[in-house]
């Protein structure tokens, strides 16, 4: 079972200052998260340092989580805490193209499992690994025009750590079944269910539906992959919970029985 970690420091309110920190791509209201909570930062930073394992150059860390749930704005937060040691690669630049998906009559459900390419993701991943010197190019998905885009991110020979987030980064199944391994550390990002909703339906909004577009977008096709990937939470080392504060039971941080730095226990 993965360890539960909790941001403390990251309130579940939107709007006001970000302390530059980068809003999650296509979220309107952004979380108003003033930086990375200490024991998440010490524990990437951490795994930034660590030696490599055998057979690579560079270490990745994976967050995974429903749509809404902060996994873009967390990776972007990390990455800005630790400088030009850490890149953020998505998955999401892993989208097929809209024609691809009209053509296999998949436009209706985009963002399910099956509308992306998890074999050229862990490829990618596999490449970041073993950290070739030189400048690696990853896709990007681009809201505003709902589609990938080839080549947007750069990935310098510095950078020791990789960020990955996306849904389904520890599904077992089908062409994700690889990428699990890939991961030297995996998180599991969770927030209120109310919250994560109104933050999806938001960003619907924001690119162009109707309120009851929006809504019906959410709780249809997007809760669907929710379950999936609700289902997916125990192959996480971590949980980081976004939206509440430690409970006043929480095992002491530090101590044998919380595990890792940067838990507590489940």
């Amino acid at each position: 079972m993965a360890d539960a970690a909790t941001g403390a420091a990251w309130g579940a309110a939107a709007g006001g200052a970000t302390g530059g920190v980068p809003a999650a791509a296509g979220c309107p209201t952004p979380p108003t998260w003033p930086g990375v909570p200490g024991d998440l930062l010490a524990r990437a930073r951490a795994l930034a340092d660590a030696p490599p394992p055998s057979g690579a150059g560079r270490r990745i860390l994976g967050l995974a989580g429903a749509p809404g749930a902060g996994k873009s704005t967390l990776a972007a937060a990390l990455a800005a805490a630790l400088g030009p040691v850490a890149a953020v690669v998505p998955m999401d630049g892993f989208h097929l193209a809209g024609s691809v998906l009209r053509r296999l009559g998949r436009e209706g459900r985009k963002g399910a499992p099956d509308t992306f390419d998890p074999d050229g993701y862990a490829a990618l991943l596999r490449r970041l690994r073993a950290a070739p010197p030189a400048l690696v190019y990853a896709p990007e998905f681009r809201r505003d025009i709902e589609e990938p885009v080839a080549g947007a991110v750069e990935v310098h020979p510095r950078v020791r750590l990789v960020v990955t987030e996306g849904n389904y980064l520890l599904v077992p199944t089908g062409g994700w079944a690889p990428v699990r391994a890939l991961l030297d550390e995996a998180w599991y990002v969770e927030v209120d269910e109310r919250l994560r909703m109104e933050r999806l339906i938001a960003r619907h909004r924001a690119h162009g539906r109707t309120a009851a577009a929006a809504a019906a977008w959410a709780r249809g096709s997007d809760q669907r992959n929710a379950e999936l990937i609700a289902g997916t939470r125990a192959r996480a080392d971590l949980t980081v919970r976004l939206d509440r504060a430690p409970s006043a039971g929480s095992v002491p941080r530090g101590s044998p029985a919380a595990g890792p730095p940067g838990t507590e226990r489940p």
